[in-house]
């Protein structure tokens, strides 16, 4: 078995998600990264849409950013931001979006507005962009972040995309599509139990419990049958490093 990083098992982790025929809104960094995997294995009839508005793109090198030109060769068409948002993701057309922030607490609810209070907070971040929209109205959501009781509080400051809210009843009551499917993080993968809340279904090689304990803000549940997460295949490192991220801009 190849030697591989931490970002590649979360890339590789997050691919498996992705299922043949699927319909996913991709940004960039490590959820590009996963959908073209997934794409070049197991997927190949994957159609990714990115927020600027490029449709079904085959981008033939890394995308910089959701405005690279690579990304409008090959693709089916490309549209105005406000048709990729109105005719293709508040109209329930696509399956998959990807999320991270500075928060996700326990019910998979993110926060990437601010640390503390609204009116005076520690920090002021970015906010939404398109990722409350995503959230509320994607059939599944899959969220990519590194492990840490500063990114797992047991309740986020602020919520800027909405997971289950408080349960998924509260979820369906407020009528939103789909909602969180899986956490993948650098220590495990986690999904969410019939009540909305997250629990963990594997852990990575080498990692342990209590460490990923120590690392999230409240009592976390483990599966009663938990697994060891499946490292990256050699084919995966290969792709990865040899045409996804040959720079190692985002697994370096």
């Amino acid at each position: 078995m190849t030697d591989y990083t931490d970002t590649e098992l979360m890339v590789s982790r997050a691919a498996t998600e992705l299922e043949n025929g699927d319909t996913t809104l991709v940004g960039v960094g490590v959820p590009n990264l996963a959908c073209n995997l997934a794409k070049r294995t197991h997927a190949p009839d994957l159609e990714m849409v990115y927020e600027s508005g490029t449709i079904d793109s085959n981008p033939s090198k890394l995308p910089l950013s959701i405005g690279d030109p690579v990304l409008a060769t090959n693709a089916r068409s490309i549209v105005p931001m406000v048709q990729g948002f109105g005719y293709y993701l508040q109209s329930g057309r696509i399956d998959v979006g990807f999320l991270g922030g500075a928060q996700i607490d326990r019910h998979g609810n993110i926060n990437s507005t601010v640390i503390g209070e609204y009116d005076d907070p520690t920090v002021r971040l970015p906010g939404s962009g398109g990722a409350c929209e995503i959230a509320s109205n994607t059939h599944r959501t899959i969220v990519i972040t590194p492990h840490s009781e500063r990114r797992f509080p047991e309740e986020v400051d602020f919520v800027t995309s909405p997971g289950y809210v408080g349960g998924r009843q509260n979820r369906k009551d407020l009528g939103l599509r789909g909602g969180p499917e899986a956490v993948i993080t650098d220590m495990a993968v986690m999904r969410f139990d019939d009540e909305g809340e997250m629990y963990v279904e594997s852990l990575h090689p080498g990692v342990e419990r209590e460490a990923v304990q120590d690392a999230t803000g409240w009592d976390l549940q483990f599966a009663s049958d938990l697994e060891t997460t499946d490292p990256p295949t050699d084919r995966e490192v290969a792709l990865i490093r040899n045409e996804l991220d040959p720079d190692g801009i985002y697994t370096g």
